[in-house]
């Protein structure tokens, strides 16, 4: 019998068939509906869910599933996922660290080199026949700051270091060990020192706000924020307030609080650069995501370590008095 595969996501659709062609039952459940009738349905059989970060996945789903056995999560982040749930039933979380690293770096100087060189908005002019020929500044040389050197941040850091000759500097949970780059402190003392900073953590509760007002003014009004990481690293306000009021040169968002909706008051703002959620799609990036959870799936069935573990909080057990 074939293990049964609960997909939450469709991103990565066209490459699925990679998951069906390797033996793989799936049940496609894309919207909140389709997502509730396939576990109220099938929640008897499934035995592995694919879903992303902002999707996730439930104490009472994960609860209304008895055969599920591990939930593969697409993209570094897996805020959503309720972890203890998965520690007490021991269900192996894995995620896609790595996977789509290079296409979101792209987008990431993407939405950079837009920003400070103000793409949009001359593209917008000449469109108009205008001809305004502002003085912008160069990338080369600059002070770049990265907020999480996982794999995107280490790809980022290697573009803006060998591409543009950055002086790169970085904040994570610890140093990282082997890198060139600078290890700061706090993310209030990275701000401090950069012209560019980069959000490349992942989301979460350890990491909401962590780019707060005073995070933000420490940046100053000729540093620029960029996200690509996850909107709740940034308190959303003070930024808009930031923006509005020259505190911070500009900013490249790629990511929102409550996404499809974008705030009116940050649509109105000329100095940002607002893209969908798109930073990790790419046809190549998709392939890959696709198959890193096909490995993952096949190691775990084969009784071998899954490649790209999540680490669990200790089970909880709770004993009938």
């Amino acid at each position: 019998m074939p293990h049964v595969v609960l997909v939450l996501v469709e991103a990565v659709n066209d490459y699925l068939p990679l998951l069906e062609q390797a033996g793989f039952e799936l049940i496609r459940a894309p919207t909140p509906a389709s997502r509730a009738e396939a576990i109220a349905e099938h929640g008897g059989r499934i035995q592995a869910v694919l879903t992303r970060g902002p999707l996730g996945l439930r104490a009472d789903e994960i609860d209304a599933l008895p055969a599920l056995q591990i939930i593969c999560v697409i993209g570094a982040g897996y805020e959503q996922v309720d972890l203890q749930a998965a520690s007490n039933r021991v269900i192996t979380v894995t995620n896609g660290a790595g996977a789509n690293a290079p296409t979101v770096a792209d987008h990431a100087m993407a939405l950079l080199l837009s920003l400070v060189r103000s793409i949009p908005q001359l593209d917008a002019s000449v469109r108009r026949s205008e001809w305004n020929k502002p003085m912008l500044p160069t990338l080369e040389g600059k002070r770049m700051g990265i907020l999480g050197l996982g794999a995107v941040g280490l790809a980022i850091a290697r573009r803006a270091a060998q591409g543009f000759d950055m002086n790169i500097s970085y904040h994570n949970r610890q140093p990282r060990p082997g890198t060139p780059y600078t290890y700061c402190a706090s993310a209030l003392e990275l701000a401090s020192t950069v012209d560019f900073l980069i959000v490349a953590t992942p989301g979460g509760g350890d990491t909401r706000h962590l780019i707060d007002r005073s995070v933000i003014d420490a940046l100053g009004p000729q540093g620029y924020l960029i996200n690509i990481a996850r909107a709740s690293v940034v308190d959303t306000q003070a930024l808009v307030e930031a923006l509005a009021n020259g505190r911070i040169a500009g900013a490249g968002l790629d990511v929102f609080d409550d996404e499809p909706q974008v705030p009116d008051a940050l649509k109105v703002l000329s100095n940002v650069v607002l893209t969908p959620h798109v930073a990790g799609q790419s046809p190549q990036a998709a392939q890959d995501t696709v198959q890193l959870v096909l490995d993952n799936l096949e190691a775990f069935y084969a009784g071998r370590p899954v490649l790209t573990p999540v680490q669990l909080p200790a089970a909880t057990r709770h004993t009938a008095l």
